[in-house]
């Protein structure tokens, strides 16, 4: 069967346009390898940026397709960004054997220009300011949409490509097939349990799934859990009442490690007062095993598919923030406190989605306004020091030549000699 038959494609041409229209966003079809099958208004495969920034096609092709398979683990959408930074979110069109086709949304920008200037092009790409203003004048083209409004655009594409896809059925079979491959991990479980001698409550157990999902490792956190399910089962013996009591108790550290790693405190909380609601209608071991392994995959999903937009929006608001209280005397602790976040939560996400730490980035914003400050006049070096969050300016002073290649003072004599060689050449 040739692979035109596998998915109907006039009705995917028809999603995409409808979706392109109705958003005001680019959408394109594209196969499982990257290849362009249809696009509609100002999409990925049109817009130019990466090429004009230097960078190769392979790695829009890498990242499309990387989305993709994100999407098919994380329940039918994933919002990520592309190698220039931009946003994107993407559905995978189902055929008859698996994902044969995806649409993507985007590119578009979810922060300032002027902050995606700043971080993407000059602080990660490093762009040379030719190669800058190029890419500069192509996104004049690109969108820009509001973080809060890009998860409900990305459910809205999913709702979409569930009609092609018939998800409804779709989940039913998947659903009935992973309860029974749980149930025969749990009880190929239980067998090896038998042979030990008297099990006990698995903390250990409870403590791995507890650091998987600290560390968000999806596929560790569910393993970890079936194993948890067959030693609580062996623990209390098959008692209802026990294991139910204990599940109480997990999912209450399930939810607070969650929110510690950085889901949104609402929706973990709305989590864990269905489940209190739901967990006591679960009668046998069989019933709360397969339940509480749906709940945890559901608040999984949920939390990965809100990830990317929300990061986005913490990394531009990080960024407003050290850009107008650079001359404070800001940290890590400090930023992570006026956002609400814990400070490991910050830097990690900041590393990750921005390519460097938070220091280097508000030690790079500071000798920035310094050099401008440098420039503009005759200040004191020790008065440039302070007002750009120096206190010490032989500390100043090294974080200026680690970055600049020279110290304070050189730089000024560099400025200085610049601006008097056009003078004495003109007189």
């Amino acid at each position: 069967m040739k692979q035109q038959e596998k998915f109907d494609y006039r009705l995917a041409d028809e999603c995409s346009r409808a979706f392109c229209a109705s958003t005001g966003l680019g959408c394109t079809v594209s196969d499982t390898e990257g290849s362009l099958l249809f696009e509609h208004g100002y999409g990925c495969h049109s817009c130019g940026l990466c090429r004009a920034a230097g960078l190769p096609d392979e790695n829009c092709i890498r990242a499309h397709n990387y989305g993709m398979m994100e999407a098919e683990r994380f329940g039918g959408k994933y919002i990520y960004f592309c190698p220039l930074g931009l946003t994107c979110f993407v559905s995978p069109i189902i055929g008859d054997t698996g994902s044969m086709a995806k649409i993507t949304v985007g590119p578009f920008l979810m922060v300032e220009l002027q902050d995606f200037i700043d971080c993407e092009l000059k602080e990660n790409l490093h762009l040379d300011e030719k190669t800058r203003d190029r890419v500069v004048g192509l996104l004049e083209n690109v969108p820009r949409i509001m973080p809060q409004k890009v998860q409900e655009l990305s459910i809205l594409l999913f709702m979409a490509v569930g009609f092609l896809n018939n998800v409804s059925a779709e989940n039913r079979l998947l659903a009935i097939e992973r309860s029974d491959l749980l149930q025969g991990q749990i009880s190929g479980y239980i067998s090896q349990l038998k042979n030990t001698s008297s099990p006990r409550y698995p903390f250990e157990l409870e403590r791995a799934l507890l650091e998987a999902l600290s560390r968000g490792d999806r596929g560790a956190a569910l393993s970890k859990l079936q194993e948890y399910l067959a030693a609580l089962f062996a623990a209390g013996g098959g008692n209802p009442d026990w294991m139910n009591q204990k599940a109480q108790e997990l999912i209450v550290l399930l939810s607070r490690t969650l929110t510690e790693r950085g889901a949104d405190e609402q929706q973990t909380l709305f989590w864990l007062q269905r489940c209190q609601k739901e967990l006591s209608s679960r009668k046998n071991f069989h019933e709360l095993s397969a339940w509480l392994y749906d709940a945890l995959t559901d608040l999984l999903d949920s939390v990965s598919s809100y990830s990317d937009a929300r990061h986005a929006n913490i990394i531009h608001r990080c960024i407003q923030y050290i850009g107008t209280g650079y001359a404070d005397h800001l940290t890590l602790e400090s930023v992570a406190r006026a956002l609400f976040l814990s400070p490991d939560y910050l830097s990690r996400i900041f590393s990750r989605e921005t390519g460097t730490s938070f220091n280097r980035y508000l030690n790079n914003v500071r000798i920035t306004k310094a050099k401008e400050l440098i420039r503009s006049g005759d200040l004191r070096l020790t008065d440039i020091s302070q007002m750009v969050g120096y206190d010490d300016q032989s500390y100043f002073t090294k974080v200026f030549r680690r970055i600049e290649g020279m110290s304070p003072n050189e730089y000024r004599k560099k400025v200085c000699a610049s601006m008097a060689a056009p003078a004495a050449a003109s007189s």
